[in-house]
């Protein structure tokens, strides 16, 4: 059955509660939906649907060598996704979530998700931005990439993210520009020593100064 898209204006409170209950529906019901963050828009899965996020790296025209990201709508969903939290991740949460910070770290041996070829890590993020929070809170963990065809620019806009999906997606919720325009900044912090892997929207300065290291320390490692 073909499926239209459809686009919701968050700005209006009428609309933006109907393109919640779009979106939960989609998201439960194994489709896609596109949602506005703080950095980019993402294109959002059910983080433990398989088939719907081999959807979405379908829609993106990219392969699981690149595993989707997970969101999160609070600081405590982390302790049931996560082997053992690092102190070094929860003083970076209180610093930076919600906000553009994505933390790689061990999950849980114990969850039911394929998010790709992770190799028993995952990245996880908490969005600055309310559309998003109430989405996550509703739903849970949703897998989130950004909008848009692998190799073209990213989506800042809900126009911008529609150009390039289509009816590949089923709910758009448009919350606006992004405010950052770019992307997370990406710590790994599955070994002793944290590594900055992708500097985005916080600097590594930033992220140096909660954790006592200097940007060249951070940005020290082998190419990945």
């Amino acid at each position: 059955m073909l499926r239209v898209s459809t686009v919701y204006d968050c700005a209006d409170q009428d609309s933006r509660a109907a393109g919640l209950n779009a979106a939960r529906s989609a998201l439960k019901s194994g489709r896609l939906a596109v949602i506005p963050t703080d950095t980019l828009y993402g294109i959002a899965a059910d983080a433990f649907d398989s088939q719907a996020v081999a959807a979405l790296l379908a829609a993106k025209r990219r392969g699981r060598d690149m595993p989707v990201p997970v969101l999160v709508g609070s600081w405590n969903t982390i302790d049931g996704l996560v082997f053992s939290v690092r102190p070094q991740a929860r003083e970076l949460i209180r610093a930076f979530w919600p906000g553009a910070l994505s933390l790689v770290v061990q999950q849980a041996p114990s969850l039911a998700w394929d998010l790709g070829d992770a190799r028993g890590t995952v990245m996880l993020r908490m969005p600055l931005h309310p559309v998003a929070l109430e989405l996550l809170r509703e739903v849970g963990p949703l897998a989130v990439s950004s909008a848009n065809v692998s190799g073209q620019p990213p989506a800042t806009t809900v126009d911008e993210a529609k150009a390039q999906l289509g009816d590949l997606v089923s709910v758009y919720l448009d919350g606006g520009k992004a405010d950052h325009g770019l992307a997370s900044t990406i710590v790994d912090l599955t070994s002793d020593v944290p590594r900055i892997l992708r500097e985005g929207a916080i600097p590594a300065e930033k992220i140096g100064e909660v954790l006592g290291l200097t940007p060249e320390e951070l940005l020290a490692q082998d190419a990945r």
